[in-house]
């Protein structure tokens, strides 16, 4: 596998990424901590992604598969890909590969590009909490415990099978839940260090017969009708790109310029309100898990999920404020 790295400069304590992947806050999560080390590694648009972090600084490095040659034997050198070198913080971009200049820096500004977009580093948490400090009392005096906190530009897919599948369950279900979708329906993108890595699954694999069957004897329960009726209806019943056209034009997908996301009314704006009736549409979707998707898999920043877990925390947070300001 062909891996190309570099580093992203982190400036103030709430413009960095916090502590990986803890303070991911909407991440499901096929993110996964290597052994004894600091480094995390999940599969993003067709890559392999590690990660570090220092006070000042993101390390990333981007494992890619070999690419597809007609030559004979090739589909067995697919099958048994090489281990890659281990990943350390690089001071400067590097190739395990030495490949063409050019396609190595396009690779590189690529990844670059695909991590700022996925942690959402366009927004300026330094202004924001200043903001938000200056007209909630309770918020400032907490804040300082909180730098960093963002909510992820998951795909919008991925991110509503996900919710479908957290319904009355725990994040550590959740979370293998996402894992086993991925390795018997995502593609396989590479192996390291003995791990296979798969992207997630497409609405076209999960739409094939005898899935829904498949997740049940995985341990899916009742989600299990409800992730494979979902992928038919998107894969089959909509339009291709039907979810990304409900996203905030704001926050548009993965090398989408953005574009004005409309007016704000008091129950949100129209594409808000728009997307959340339509995802209604679909299996196993009611309305906290459509705000759920409206917001962290569509970008809509006006949903506000609230459940159990939610409710309870926020509200004593609110009272135990107003006690104490």
């Amino acid at each position: 596998m062909a891996s190309r790295s570099g580093k992203l400069r982190v400036n103030t304590p709430t413009a960095r990424v916090a502590r990986l992947p803890t303070r991911f806050s909407n991440d499901k999560t096929r993110w996964q901590k290597l052994p004894d080390d600091d480094e995390w590694r999940c599969v993003l648009r067709g890559r392999i992604v590690s990660l570090k972090q220092d006070p000042t600084h993101l390390y990333y490095r981007a494992y890619f598969p070999p690419k597809q040659s007609s030559s004979p034997g090739a589909e067995a050198a697919a099958a048994a890909l090489p281990t890659p070198p281990s990943s350390n913080p690089p001071s400067r971009a590097e190739s395990s590969d030495s490949p063409d200049k050019s396609d190595h820096e396009a690779l590189l500004d690529e990844t670059l590009s695909l991590i700022k977009h996925y942690f959402n580093l366009s927004a300026n948490l330094t202004e924001l909490y200043a903001e938000w400090s200056a007209v909630d009392p309770n918020f400032r005096k907490r804040a300082p415990q909180f730098t960093g906190i963002r909510i992820l530009r998951q795909d919008a897919w991925e991110a509503l099978v996900a919710f479908i599948c957290s319904s009355n369950n725990n994040i550590a279900r959740i979370s293998q839940m996402v894992e086993k979708l991925c390795v018997n329906y995502g593609p396989h993108v590479g192996t390291i260090d003995g791990r296979a890595y798969h992207d997630f699954p497409t609405p076209a694999a999960l739409a094939v017969e005898g899935v829904e069957a498949r997740l049940r004897a995985l341990g899916f329960g009742y989600r299990a009708k409800y992730v494979y009726q979902t992928a038919v209806m998107v894969a089959k019943e909509r339009e291709e790109g039907w979810l990304d056209s409900l996203r905030n034009p704001e926050c548009p997908a993965f090398g989408v310029e953005p574009a004005p996301g409309g007016e704000m009314g008091p129950e949100g704006r129209q594409g808000y309100r728009k997307a959340h009736e339509k995802l209604l549409e679909l299996q196993g979707v009611g309305p906290k898990v459509a705000d759920c998707v409206c917001l962290m898999g569509l970008g809509w920043g006006e949903a506000v999920p609230v459940d159990t877990h939610g409710e309870h925390p926020s509200l004593l947070f609110c009272l135990k404020g107003q006690y104490e300001s």
